[in-house]
């Protein structure tokens, strides 16, 4: 933080202190203007340390509690020592080695407590996963087109779930069917304005409200209230990430020229398009427009928010209009009745053509935005909401609610779709992984839509259990109400047996945990040849190893969930179809065995969603008031809202969008002013930010900057869920257009490892794994036993320190060097 009454300059020459006094090398000061002209003291080494999940503070950072900000804001900021903040001379640390800056970022995922509404934008963020998750696919741009607009569509679909679940709550279940049953009004009296007229009145004894029109009408406030949400979430965390542009490029860089994007216009390619697989840089990242997706962005939300608008619409208006085609009805309804639905339709239509027709635009800055579009579309799904309220809050006498309301095929309908668009998504994936078979993908290239698949799954999953509690808590014993549509309830029971399977599935890991740990320990004894075997301490450390490797079972994990997902989504779907009725009422005639594992998970898949959905609330509410509880969710999202929101816009925003142009600016501006060598150090998922900034460097930048990383998952995840970007070929890349790079990793990491570049003429990338703990028994150096570090306080191991110096000895610095004395030639 800056010491009050202080200004730093945004390069870090100097300080300012009240009444202009300029603050110098050891506490001498210049007075006002006396320090004007004097040239600062040139860097010539500088450390730039970029953080990883979960945040710290730059003291920690720095190992000093006197930081000062030297460029950036309250969201990220860079900062030095104070004592650093005026160049040490040479440019180096008095303490040894370079002058330290530290990039503190983690407030982009853990600021203030709005961030706790993200919570509910889980499935969304899930789905956007996959789009990024794609296998590498040399030529083939336009099976690379497909597949994402199948994620889109997929995306598409989540939204209308959420929102219909919103209207199968407050429309159907509360306004249909409680307020039109006076037991169930009685049992609530805040719904006393509802209660329809006695049986037998005469029309029109009931009050103003009791109509089932103006019903719906009223409780459609629920719905288009929590897309109204939805869309002001995104448009705020797209004016404040999507709108940071990022580095220009150099004239001539790579990528620059280069066209051919994978997700471009649906008109085709230009005229001079290239296979974007064929990117000398062999990653996607490096291009200019890879981090700015403010157009698309703002394409998507307008679809969203106006299918969103269209789907309270729908509901409001169908069970109206079916009320209108009966016989002997009034003409003119009965023609609005045809006319809206129609026009709903239309409007679906185009939203649809505006999720399929364009993707991103990577290969330049798309700075254009359709205004007209992103206007037009929602104001006109509102317009067509407004209508529909009006149409069905006319006086229709005779309109009684009984039953469920009409519309229930719904969830059927986009549960299938989801299915089918998942199944065309795994199809289109392992065709783009024949192209280029890498064993080390995550799943044979299925990640993507077994990921797609887990998002519909859990959206179906939270709305049949949030339908389901509400009904139990409108009318717990089922004697008024006819419940939520069927296909919720079962969706719902499927959730015992999927924990079912995932309990096998975790005592098998346990077992497999255990033979491994022995193995270690075995293992542990040959490597301290000579000391005292501690039974304890070669227990723990083998344990921690054992650990660690379950990170590289994740695959088999997602394998399990996804097919067991998918068996028991489409046994629901079936079942519902089938049967139309619950599970506990289709085996009311079965044995009694199944007719009791049929009510317990009913029942048991009810409480869990319940109970989950409540823990949601709850843990959004702790962390709008605990700022430790809003660093916890920030982790949560540090992994997910890695990538830009390609599919769906109103997934938690991308923080990346904002630090790696601001790493990217930082690095460029520093070296072009001082002509310095610069490592890049990042930890964990910082050293995935730090490689993302070294892809966006100009290549005359990219020549004086070494990177250096540690416990990264660069390979161990992102190279193998996220194979088109973060591949062999990828890290093949970066290790050549960098001047020169180290990995650190130890065995008991449970996040890094290797990153496995392919052997070329220049030196490895990884250092071998470094020991954990420093020392096995007690030492001159370590008199206390070690602690195991696993992913943490790399810094404190020796290797760390010589590594980065030979990283800067590789560097050439590009400063005049000192001429020699003509008394000294020979």
């Amino acid at each position: 933080m800056d010491r009050p009454g202080e200004r730093v300059d945004r390069s870090g020459a100097h300080v300012e202190r009240p009444g202009g006094v300029v603050a110098r090398p050891g506490g001498s000061v210049d007075p006002p203007g006396g320090g004007a002209d004097r040239p600062a003291a040139p860097e010539t080494d500088l450390e730039l340390l970029v953080h990883g999940v979960g945040g710290t503070t730059p003291e920690r950072m720095l190992g000093d509690p006197r930081t000062v900000r030297v460029t950036g804001d309250d969201t990220a900021a860079v900062f030095r020592r104070a004592e650093d903040t005026e160049a040490a001379p040479g440019g180096r640390d008095p303490r040894g080695g370079p002058v330290r800056e530290a990039y503190v970022w983690c407030n982009l995922t853990s600021g203030d407590g709005s961030r706790a509404l993200w919570l509910l934008l889980l499935p969304f963020m899930v789905v956007n996963l996959a789009h990024w998750m794609r296998p590498a696919a040399p030529a083939r741009p336009r099976t690379v087109r497909l597949y994402g607009l199948l994620v889109r569509l997929a995306a598409l679909t989540l939204t209308v779930l959420l929102v219909a679940a919103a209207c199968e709550v407050a429309l159907d279940l509360i306004a249909w069917q409680c307020a039109g049953a006076r037991a169930c009004v009685r049992r609530h009296s805040w719904l006393w304005f509802l209660e329809p007229a006695a049986p037998g009145a005469p029309a029109g004894s009931g009050g103003w409200w009791s109509a089932p029109g103006r019903r719906l009408a009223l409780a459609a406030v629920l719905p288009v209230a929590l897309t109204g949400l939805l869309w002001y979430l995104s448009h705020r965390t797209w004016r404040a990430y999507e709108s940071h542009q990022p580095l220009s490029p150099e004239p001539g860089a790579h990528g620059v020229e280069r066209d051919g994007d994978p997700e471009r216009d649906a008109r085709g390619p230009e005229p001079d398009a290239q296979d974007p697989e064929r990117d000398a840089h062999g990653s996607a990242l490096v291009r200019p427009g890879f981090w700015y997706g403010r157009r698309l962005v703002a394409r998507l939300r307008a679809a969203h928010t106006a299918a969103g608008l269209l789907t309270v619409a729908a509901a409001v208006t169908i069970p109206a209009a079916r009320f209108d085609h009966r016989a002997g009805g009034p003409q003119a309804l009965d023609l609005l009745g045809w006319l809206l639905p129609a026009a709903l339709l239309g409007c679906g239509a185009a939203v649809v053509a505006v999720v399929c027709r364009r993707g991103r635009s990577e290969n330049r800055l798309d700075q254009r935005l359709d205004r007209h579009l992103v206007r037009a579309l929602p104001l006109a799904a509102l317009a067509l909401l407004l209508l529909g309220l009006l149409y069905a809050g006319w006086s229709r006498p005779g309109w009684r609610s009984a039953g469920r309301l009409p519309g229930d095929p719904a969830f059927g309908a986009l549960m299938l779709a989801q299915g089918l668009i998942v199944v065309a998504l795994a199809a289109v994936a392992r065709d783009l992984y024949r192209r280029r078979p890498d064993p080390r993908a995550g799943m044979r290239g299925l990640g993507g839509p077994a990921v797609a698949l887990l998002a519909c799954a859990l959206g179906g999953v939270i709305s049949g259990g949030v339908a389901q509690r509400v009904a139990d808590w409108l009318d717990g014993t089922r004697a008024l109400l006819a419940g939520p549509p069927v296909l919720l309830t079962w969706q719902a029971s499927a959730i015992p047996p999927l924990l079912a399977v995932l309990l096998l599935l975790t005592a098998g890991l346990a077992l497999r945990t255990a033979r491994l740990a022995r193995a270690e320990r075995r293992r542990i004894r040959h490597e301290h040849p000579g000391e005292p075997e501690d039974p304890s301490r070669t227990r723990a450390i083998a344990h921690a190893r054992a650990m660690a490797a379950l990170t590289d079972r994740a695959p088999l994990v997602v394998a399990v969930l996804t097919a067991t997902t998918l068996v028991l989504g489409a046994a629901a779907l079936a079942g519902a179809l089938a049967t139309r009725k619950t599970p506990d009422g289709a085996a009311h005639r079965a044995d009694h065995l199944v007719q009791a594992v049929a009510e317990t998970s009913q029942a048991l898949g009810s409480w869990l969603v319940g109970l989950g959905f409540l823990l949601f609330v709850t843990w959004g509410r702790r962390a709008y008031k605990d700022a430790s509880a809003r660093r916890t969710i920030g982790i949560l999202w540090d992994v997910g809202t890695f990538w830009p929101r390609a599919a769906h816009p109103f997934a938690p925003p991308c923080y990346a969008e904002r630090a790696v142009p601001d790493l990217a600016w930082r690095m460029e501006t520093w070296t072009r002013r001082t002509g310095g060598r610069l490592v890049l150090s990042g930890h964990s998922q910082g050293s995935v930010l730090a490689a993302a900034a070294a892809w966006q460097l100009p290549p005359s930048v990219r020549r004086r900057v070494a990177l250096l990383t540690y416990g990264s998952p660069l390979e161990r995840l992102y190279g193998r869920w996220f194979p088109a970007h973060f591949g062999p070929p990828a890290l093949a890349a970066l290790h050549h257009d960098i001047a020169c790079w180290r990995n650190l990793y130890r065995r008991t990491d449970p996040i890094g490892g290797p990153v496995r570049v392919p052997d070329d003429a220049s030196p490895d990338v990884d250092h071998g794994p470094l020991p954990d703990p420093l020392a096995y028994g007690r030492t001159l150096d370590h008199p206390l036993p070690a602690p195991i570090l696993g992913h943490s306080d790399y810094q404190s191991d020796p290797a760390f320190t010589r590594e980065r110096a030979r990283l800067l000895a590789r560097l050439c610095p590009e400063v005049p060097g000192q001429r020699p004395d003509p008394d000294t030639r020979d």
